[in-house]
């Protein structure tokens, strides 16, 4: 099973960009479908961003599209979330998840999900 670590979260202004990184450890990350979700104080858990085990088939929540860019590099073993045009809304702890399976998924039923990391966004 793959093992996931996020990286790349911080505080920013509004406006601003951050790239999230998640580096999968483990087997064959190249058969695993990718995932970003995110979960704000007090929120649930939110799907954010998927992609397709090539990287040629992406999919995004509608309150991030035409912001955020979700790629993969199979050689790095590593998936990107490239956020730009931040919002003090897209505050919250960002996740990324691997699952075998690529398209609307349950997250409870993901493989493998990484500890997250912090994004925040001031006014």
């Amino acid at each position: 099973q793959v093992q996931l670590v996020e990286s790349g979260g911080g505080l920013v202004q509004a406006g601003g960009s951050l790239r999230l990184s998640c580096a999968a450890s483990g087997r064959a990350f190249s058969s695993y479908a990718m995932y970003w979700f995110r979960q704000a104080p007090g929120k649930e858990r939110e799907f954010v961003a998927r992609v397709n085990w090539g990287g040629g088939s992406t999919y995004y929540a509608d309150s991030v599209k035409g912001r955020f860019t979700i790629s993969r590099d199979n050689a790095k073993n590593t998936v990107y979330l490239q956020m730009n045009g931040l919002k003090p809304e897209d505050t919250a702890v960002y996740h990324c998840a691997a699952d075998r399976v690529y398209g609307l998924r349950n997250p409870d039923a993901l493989d493998a999900w990484g500890q997250g990391t912090l994004v925040t966004v001031s006014s």
